[in-house]
């Protein structure tokens, strides 16, 4: 005799919600802003338009819910690939290759199309940039830990920031041509000076505390 495993109600919202907000974001990578709709989501996430409309009432609630989401989902998983990571030499450049997956993949692309719509919509600029702030803050974070910076060494904040803004400006070139070869040249770079720039930080600091020998 079969027996029937009921799935608890709290279970099956929470896989609910995230099948909408995966599909979000797909269609979003295929669709673009315009072409995305709470209907076409609802569609490919095999959710009722009901049951969507209960959770994200607009269209605005559903892509801003999913970006922020699939973020978190990503950073959690940079922060686990980049924890495996060798140390020493060849860790940085390592870790800027693990970021730049992060910053070329379909979650970036959804949140580009994202950002382009609300530079002409000033509701959803706002809710956009606050939605930034906590991304950004939580981005930062995570790029501190996994390469091991000291923050409390001057500069050292302003180069993760460059970092970060490095990423985005190379996954906006890749939204309009995939250059793998040029984008390695441009991190090997990066990562050499990271590398020099922080260790001489750091000996500047050294010599300080102690005095000269």
């Amino acid at each position: 005799m079969s027996t029937t495993v009921r799935v608890p109600q709290e279970q099956r919202t929470r896989l609910m919600r995230q099948r909408l907000l995966e599909a979000t974001v797909e269609c979003l990578v295929e669709h673009g802003w315009s072409g995305t709709s709470t209907t076409l989501v609802s569609q490919r996430a095999g959710v009722s338009r009901g049951a969507q409309l209960h959770h994200f009432p607009t269209k605005d609630d559903l892509v801003l819910a999913a970006v922020e989401h699939l973020t978190a989902v990503r950073h959690e998983e940079v922060l686990d690939r980049t924890a495996d990571l060798p140390t020493g030499g060849g860790r940085t450049r390592a870790v800027l290759g693990v970021l730049a997956e992060l910053f070329t993949g379909p979650l970036f692309v959804a949140a580009a199309e994202l950002w382009m719509a609300a530079r002409t919509d000033q509701g959803l600029r706002e809710a956009v940039a606050d939605l930034e702030t906590r991304v950004g803050r939580a981005t930062h974070r995570s790029t501190v830990d996994a390469l091991g910076v000291d923050e409390s060494l001057p500069g050292n904040r302003e180069l993760v920031q460059a970092t970060l803004d490095l990423m985005r400006g190379l996954g906006l070139a890749n939204l309009v041509s995939d250059d793998v070869a040029r984008r390695d040249r441009i991190l090997d770079h990066w990562a050499d000076t990271l590398e020099s720039t922080i260790r001489q930080t750091t000996t500047r600091q050294t010599i300080r505390r102690e005095g000269p020998a």
